[in-house]
């Protein structure tokens, strides 16, 4: 019975140590992805920044040129576009940019998978041109350089291009 007493109350140092290295870990910061139209240079573009404590990284994703885009209309596309952006980044699901054709305009979208096409029901139209361009050729184009595969896709062999959405010095494994 002498053996009890010292034993319960090394159990309740125990537990004490316990819950205090329980609650005193350091609290990690949490990675932080922010979508922005970039309006100040001469080329309107959305931007992604990756965040992670004390250091962030920020890459172009798509630069609205102005052989597709009217300056009067260029920044609330800018704006709209990267809203819808940050909204799929958020959300997690889609993977891909695409380019296609819907009726007489070329768009961009975004795509869960390879093969999908912008007039899916699970797409998500990001913009579209009434201006007669190829769609492959115009998300090339408008491609931020960490986002362009080595070599431009052929326009006759392709009819339409799928760009990854997480640039290549992406830290995660998934969206």
């Amino acid at each position: 019975m002498t053996y009890i007493k010292p034993l319960i109350s090394i159990a309740i140092a125990a537990s004490e140590i316990a819950t205090i290295s329980l609650f005193s870990e350091p609290v990690k910061a949490a990675n932080r992805i922010d979508l922005s139209c970039n309006l100040q240079g001469s080329i309107p573009t959305i931007a992604i920044t990756f965040s992670k404590q004390n250091s962030s990284q920020t890459t172009p994703i798509l630069s609205f040129l102005p052989q597709y885009f009217s300056s009067e209309e260029v920044e609330a596309r800018c704006q709209s576009t990267a809203k819808k952006l940050n909204d799929i980044y958020n959300d997690g699901k889609m993977k891909y940019l695409a380019s296609d054709t819907i009726g007489q305009k070329s768009v961009i979208c975004a795509v869960e998978r390879r093969g999908m096409r912008c007039d899916n029901y699970s797409s998500e139209i990001l913009l579209a041109t009434n201006k007669a361009i190829d769609p492959t050729e115009l998300l090339y184009n408008m491609l931020g350089e960490n986002f362009k595969g080595s070599h431009p896709p052929a326009s006759r062999s392709v009819d339409r291009i799928y760009t990854d959405l997480r640039p290549q010095w992406w830290p995660f494994s998934v969206i």
